[in-house]
Order: C-alpha cells, then sequence, then structure tokens
C-alpha cells in the first residue's frame, strides 16, 4: 500500500503544479493580449478621428469651390465689359 501512495501523491502534486502554472500562463497571456487590444483601439480611434476631420475640410473645400467659381466668373465678365 506504501509503495502506491507515493506515486500517487507525486502525480497530484504534479498535476496542481502543472495546472497552477497553466491558469498563470493563461492569465498572463490575457492581460497582455487585452493591453495591446486597448492601445490598437486607442491608436485606431485616433487616426478615425484625424480622417474625419480631413474629411470635413474636404467637404467644405468642395462645397466653397462652387461659389468661388461663380465669383470668377462675374469678375471676368465685369473685367470684359471695362474692357469693352
Amino acid at each position: 500500500m506504501t509503495s502506491m501512495v507515493v506515486p500517487i501523491l507525486t502525480g497530484l502534486l504534479t498535476l496542481i503544479g502543472v495546472c497552477v502554472t497553466a491558469w498563470s500562463g493563461a492569465r498572463q497571456t490575457r492581460d497582455t493580449v487585452s493591453n495591446q487590444l486597448m492601445t490598437a483601439q486607442a491608436v485606431t480611434d485616433c487616426k478615425l478621428e484625424q480622417l474625419a476631420a480631413e474629411v470635413r475640410r474636404h467637404n467644405d473645400f468642395a462645397r466653397r469651390m462652387p461659389v468661388l467659381e461663380e465669383q470668377v466668373r462675374d469678375l471676368a465678365r465685369r473685367l470684359e465689359e471695362v474692357e469693352a
């Protein structure tokens, strides 16, 4: 009986050690991945804000261009009238 107790006890303690090590490694991996994901999300949010600002500037420019073109046409007409 004693000859079986030692290997069983050794096996149980080894199993407990392996489980604790695996659990600890999984927790560290989860924390690392979570931190990397938060960092990547922050970078993505920042870049998205910059892109949105550029789109707003472009849209404002696209709205103003037809107005400027019309003003240039009016000035060209007035210049032709003055020259004539």
